[in-house]
């Protein structure tokens, strides 16, 4: 049923001229969830999280967003919803409290300043709220990119990358603290990584692109031994090197 799912997906296609860079794509993610989507560069990811959040017109196919139609009733999906991506970047010569209380003022958020006051703590931002963020370090425009995706505390979350450019101590913490924020508020997460290890650690399930198409899909665990590997960065090589699940290959 539709309303048991944070993201529904039938059919999504996308494409530029002759070119096909998502193909008639087909899943759901349960509400509460935390769901990877994985390929290469190229594999259609981006274009597929542009489309989630409406920025890019399908070509085919059908999105709902928390039970609304991405075609009809996107606004109300919006207000919803949220994207954090290391790769875009927020004004830079805004303080990251400005960014922040911006970001508060387009969702229309409630008391705002308490919010913000809540993000920079939880998310150990209180020494640099009063710097430009051109003036940030690779590391502290991730987390500060983190938290203008919570500022409307989201049903849905989507993650481009969240932990790109971390150090270890630090990626692990924010991947700690993903965990409890999904576990605590219920939130829906779709993660877009190459990093495998986030993915095993933090994802349910696993959604893998190729060429704009899905290819394969399971818990890490089933990917992992479909394809006879002790983790999943071998399974994405195996996939993206076109090597057949072992359960498929001919026997000797």
């Amino acid at each position: 049923m539709q309303h048991r799912y944070a993201i529904r997906v039938e059919g999504l296609t996308k494409r530029y001229g002759s070119n096909t860079a998502v193909d008639h794509l087909d899943f759901a993610v349960p509400k509460g969830e935390t769901w990877a989507l994985l390929g290469g560069n190229g594999a259609g990811k981006t274009t597929t999280i542009g489309m989630l959040l409406g920025i890019l017109k399908p070509s085919a196919g059908r999105i709902s967003v928390l039970g609304h139609d991405m075609a009809t009733d996107r606004f109300a999906a919006l207000a919803r919803m949220n994207f954090s991506s290391p790769y875009v970047a927020l004004p830079h010569r805004l303080t990251v409290r400005e960014n922040l209380r911006v970001y508060a003022h387009l969702y229309d958020v409630r008391r705002a300043e308490a919010r913000i006051d809540t993000l920079l703590e939880a998310l150990q931002l209180q020494e640099i709220e009063h710097r430009p963020a051109g003036q940030l370090s690779a590391g502290q425009k991730t987390r500060v990119a983190l938290a203008k995706a919570l500022i409307n505390e989201p049903d849905l979350l989507l993650l481009d990358e969240p932990t790109a450019s971390l150090d270890p101590d630090t990626g692990d913490w924010v991947r700690g603290w993903l965990e409890r924020y999904r576990a605590e508020s219920g939130c829906s997460i779709l993660l877009a990584s190459h990093n495998m290890a986030e993915v095993e650690r933090l994802c349910g399930q696993v959604l893998m692109l190729k060429r704009g198409r899905l290819v394969d899909r399971g818990s890490p665990e089933e990917l992992r031994a479909r394809y006879g590997h002790d983790d999943l960065e071998q399974v994405f090589l195996d996939i993206a090197r076109d090597r057949k699940p072992l359960a498929l290959e001919a026997p000797a």
